[in-house]
């Protein structure tokens, strides 16, 4: 197949109707559902040789490379084969203010403020539809299979952010699957409007969570009845049976984790809680970060680390480049036998000026950042099974029965996808060829 080889996609052939095959693809064996069929070629950087057959929009069958065949087929030649991925930690409600918020100038302070600002001054329904209808049209043009968004609920506010968000959802039904989070200061579950909102967020199928900090302070400050406040939010959250997403940690000296640990031990919510960020995690001595590790282990705590915008904001002083990362310690979490994501978080707004929703960016970021490299075999998992299961949907993987949503890439190896943001991507949706063209800025107005 020469360069041209988007052009041998067979329009009438793909459809999402019939029976097409994708022979020889590459596809890393964390995105199979069970690893590399039996007998298929293994590459050292753990992808697997095999024939894709689809049929009627899913996937019929994965077998070892050149052992199907149907009238109807594409030879990829060992190019790169992935399922579509899935961002569980954005804010689809903050996202591409840039330039109409006040500037934040890069810290999580002036990001809070510049947000706050702008949302008493913006945030009506059509805005938040607009801007949400914009992200979504540039995730889903990057192959994004799922979203979970935290959204600002703040009192007199978070009617209007679920209600829009309710519609998003429902337009956005057959392409992006969507999930969202109440997003509080951990005190306002202090007095009965903790109880309103768990009550809205319940009767929006959403997820019950906050930040562990006061409102308007920072984090490791300002909270001690810490304690009470989570038993609080534990309390709202069973009685509703609902899921708790966390912001945590979100400093270089911040100590929530531990207690949100012990709090899902003392309500029994092992397994169903997911904290974001913990950045200040990877800077304990290490036998204190161990005992931590170890707690959240226990409680079964789903780690989602944000590696993107915490370097952006992390450690940020005028005049001083900044002495660490940003990111949560992953290979010491994943070796305790934590589940880890990576997600997206901020895009174009207060909290982290850049982006374009795409997993596959995030991915190749945190690759880098994280040094998930070395070997890299299992490192894709963590942008697309891991947060699936953790969100509880049947994406992210390659498997017969599943939908055919995939992205075919014009690399042979990881270290290929790794090396260029794969611009050129095709997209399959449910066996359709797809549009892999981010939606103009002018639908913003420029």
């Amino acid at each position: 197949m020469n360069d041209d080889w988007r052009r041998a996609l067979p329009a009438e052939a793909f459809t999402g109707r019939g029976r097409v095959l994708l022979s020889r693809a590459s596809v890393p064996a964390a995105l199979l559902a069970g690893g590399a069929p039996a007998g298929a070629q293994v590459r050292p950087d753990g992808a697997a040789a095999v024939d894709l057959m689809l049929q009627d929009g899913a996937i019929a069958a994965v077998a070892p490379a050149g052992t199907l065949a149907a009238d109807a087929a594409l030879d990829l030649g060992g190019r790169q084969v992935w399922p579509m991925l899935v961002d569980m930690h954005t804010h689809l409600d903050k996202g591409h203010t840039l330039g109409r918020a006040p500037d934040s100038g890069g810290t999580h302070p002036g990001a809070r403020d510049a947000t706050s600002a702008d949302r008493r001054a913006h945030w009506t329904h059509a805005d938040l539809r607009r801007r949400m209808d914009f992200a979504l049209a540039s995730a889903a043009a990057h192959g994004v299979a799922a979203m979970r968004t935290h959204l600002d609920s703040h009192e007199g506010q978070a009617e209007t952010s679920w209600a829009a968000f309710a519609e998003t959802r429902e337009a956005w039904a057959d392409r992006i699957a969507l999930q969202a989070v109440a997003l509080v200061p951990l005190d306002s579950y202090r007095g009965d409007y903790g109880d309103r909102l768990a009550d809205l967020v319940a009767d929006h199928g959403g997820l019950l969570g906050g930040v562990t900090r006061a409102a308007g302070g920072a984090h490791g400050d300002g909270l001690d009845d810490i304690d009470d406040l989570l038993d609080r939010l534990f309390v709202l959250a069973r009685a509703r049976d609902l899921q708790v997403d966390l912001h945590v940690d979100e400093a270089m000296r911040a100590d929530a984790l531990p207690h949100v640990a012990r709090a899902a031990l003392r309500h029994g919510y092992e397994g169903r809680v997911t904290c974001g960020h913990c950045c200040s995690l990877a800077l304990l001595p290490e036998a204190e970060m161990a005992e931590t590790i170890a707690l959240v282990a226990e409680a079964g705590i789903t780690m989602v680390t944000l590696p993107a915008v915490n370097m952006y904001l992390q450690d940020r002083q005028p005049g001083r480049t900044p002495r660490w990362r940003g990111v949560m310690p992953v290979a010491e979490l994943q070796a305790a036998g934590v589940r880890v994501a990576v997600a997206g978080d901020n895009c174009r707004d207060p909290f982290h000026a850049y982006g374009d929703h795409d997993m596959l960016d995030t991915w190749r970021q945190a690759v880098r950042t994280l040094h998930l490299d070395h070997p890299i075999a299992d490192a894709p998992a963590l942008a697309g099974p891991v947060p699936a299961a953790a969100m509880g949907l049947d994406a992210g993987l390659i498997a017969p029965g599943r939908a055919a949503d995939l992205m075919l890439f014009d690399a042979w190896s990881l270290d290929q996808v790794m090396a260029r943001p794969q611009s050129d991507r095709q997209l399959l949706r449910g066996g359709r060829a797809a549009d892999s063209r981010p939606p103009s800025y002018a639908r913003l107005g420029g």
